[in-house]
C-alpha cells in the first residue's frame, strides 16, 4: 500500500512554532491529510509523516530561467491558432501577437506560453510544419523586443526544436512526454526546462468518458512516473515543472477534486503549474457561456491554487489575476501592503 500525504496549507502571521513551510512559498502547515487507496482519509500531525517527505515538501524550489518561486508566477497565454476555444485567430500575425505580448507584460505577466496547436476537447492534431509556421515567427518577433521568458506549448520534438532556435526558453508538453517519444530525449540534450502535464487520452476523444480509480492519486502517480522518465532521459529534476492538467480527460468532479487536493503535488518536489483559465467547468459552475466572461471564475481558481502553494498560474486575464493576487497577498500574508 502506498501512503500519500497532503499538507493542509495555511497562510498568515498566526504561524505556530512547529509549522513547516511549503516549497519556499508563504504557505505553511501543521497537519497533513493521509491518503491511501481504498481507505478513508485521516488527519495526521507532522510527527506522523516521513522525514524524507517533509524535506521534499519544505524545500524551496530552485529558480528556472530567472523565475523565482517564492511568490506566485503568472504565465500569460498567447495562442496563435485559428481554433483555440477562447482566443482562436486573434493573435495569429507576429505584429498582433507582439502587441498582445507587450500588453501582458505591462499587466504583470512573468512569462508567456505560446501555442500553435489547439488541444481543446475535440481538436484534431496539427501537422508539425503548420505548428512551426504559426509559432516561430511570433517567437522571433517577441524575442527581438522582449526579454521575458517564453515557453512553447507543444507535444512535438520538431516544434520544440524550432521554437528553442527561435528564442523560446521552456517546453510545455500537455502530454507529459507520452505523445512524441523523441521529445523527452530532445529536452535532455538541450537542458531546456520542461513542464509535464497529465492528460487522459488525446484531445480528439479525451472528454468522451474519462474515468479514474482515484483522480487525485492517479494523476499524482502519473506525474511521479513521468518525472522519473524525464530524469532517466537526462532532464535535471530541478528543471521540471508539473501540471495536473485540468480539463484534459476530466469531468467537472475530477477537476474540482484536483483543485481541492493541489497541495498533494508538492510531494513531487517540483514547481506546480495550474491552467484553469476560462475552461469548461468554469463556464458551467459560473454560468458564463462566453469564454471572455469567465475571468472572475478563473481568478477564483487561481487564488485557490496559490492558497495551496501552487507556484505558477496559467491565465488569459493577466491584469485581473495580478490585481487579485496583490489584494489576496496583502490581506493574507501582508506582502505588498
Amino acid at each position: 500500500m502506498t501512503d500519500y500525504f497532503r499538507p493542509l496549507a495555511q497562510t498568515g502571521d498566526a504561524r505556530p512554532d512547529e509549522a513547516l513551510g511549503i516549497a519556499g512559498t508563504d504557505c505553511w502547515f501543521t497537519h497533513v491529510e493521509h491518503l491511501a487507496r481504498g481507505q478513508s482519509a485521516r488527519i495526521l500531525s507532522l510527527d506522523d509523516t516521513p522525514e524524507d517527505w517533509r524535506k521534499i515538501v519544505c524545500g524551496a524550489r530552485k529558480p528556472i530561467e530567472g523565475l523565482r518561486f517564492d511568490q506566485p508566477v503568472i504565465m500569460g497565454i498567447l495562442n496563435v491558432t485559428p481554433d483555440s476555444f477562447s482566443d482562436g485567430g486573434q493573435h495569429s500575425s507576429p505584429a498582433n501577437a507582439l502587441r498582445v505580448a507587450n500588453e501582458m507584460v505591462a499587466a504583470g505577466a512573468d512569462l508567456l506560453d505560446i501555442g500553435g496547436e489547439s488541444t481543446r476537447p475535440g481538436a484534431l492534431e496539427v501537422p508539425f510544419e503548420a505548428e512551426i509556421a504559426r509559432t516561430v515567427p511570433v517567437i522571433e518577433a517577441i524575442r527581438r523586443k522582449l526579454s521575458i521568458p517564453l515557453s512553447i506549448d507543444t507535444r512535438k520534438a520538431r516544434v520544440a526544436h524550432a521554437a528553442l532556435e527561435a528564442g523560446a526558453n521552456f517546453i510545455n508538453d500537455v502530454s507529459g512526454f507520452e505523445f512524441d517519444p523523441d521529445l523527452g530525449p530532445f529536452c535532455a540534450t538541450t537542458s531546456a526546462p520542461v513542464c509535464l502535464m497529465h492528460a487522459q487520452g488525446l484531445p480528439e476523444t479525451m472528454q468522451l468518458a474519462p474515468h479514474y480509480e482515484d483522480v487525485l492519486l492517479d494523476v499524482y502517480d502519473f506525474l511521479a512516473r513521468q518525472i522519473d522518465l524525464a530524469v532517466g532521459f537526462g532532464v535535471r529534476r530541478e528543471q521540471i515543472i508539473v501540471d495536473p492538467g485540468l480539463g484534459f480527460g476530466k469531468t467537472q468532479a475530477h477537476n474540482l477534486a484536483l483543485i481541492r487536493g493541489l497541495s498533494l503535488f508538492h510531494g513531487l518536489g517540483c514547481p506546480i503549474l495550474l491552467g484553469a483559465s476560462r475552461k469548461g467547468f468554469i463556464r458551467d459552475i459560473g454560468q458564463a457561456p462566453k469564454a471572455a466572461d469567465r475571468a472572475p471564475g478563473s481568478v477564483a481558481v487561481a487564488l485557490a491554487a496559490v492558497a495551496q502553494g501552487v507556484q505558477i498560474v496559467r491565465v488569459h486575464d493577466v491584469a485581473e489575476t495580478r490585481q487579485a493576487l496583490a489584494l489576496w497577498q496583502a490581506s493574507t500574508t501582508g506582502v505588498g501592503s
